[in-house]
């Protein structure tokens, strides 16, 4: 994705988490990686946090882990940032 996509993606949803989330509120994080024990650490330490859930699940071939992740979000632009954070993880969708 270009950049000034990605830009204007992140402004797209910043409007839509205002306009349908009145914060704090608890956000659910949706990922899917190629199985890379790695990246699943790398994600894992953005969301280090107390009281986050994280759960992982393989595909069933094995080739992939989703990853779901919930926690209290205190406004959208924290959210925008997480979701920032983990963009720069190579291989990384974002749902």
């Amino acid at each position: 994705m270009i950049m000034e996509n990605k830009e204007e993606f992140y402004k797209k949803l910043k409007v839509s988490l205002e306009n349908s989330t009145k914060f704090p509120a608890e956000y659910m994080f949706k990922f899917i990686i190629p199985t890379d024990e790695a990246k699943v650490i790398k994600i894992k330490e953005i969301f280090n946090y107390s009281g986050v859930v994280i759960n992982t699940k393989s595909s069933k071939t094995g080739k992939y882990k989703s990853l779901t992740i919930v926690m209290v979000m205190k406004n959208a632009d924290e959210i925008i940032k997480k979701y920032k954070e983990v963009a720069h993880i190579e291989d990384v969708i974002s749902l």
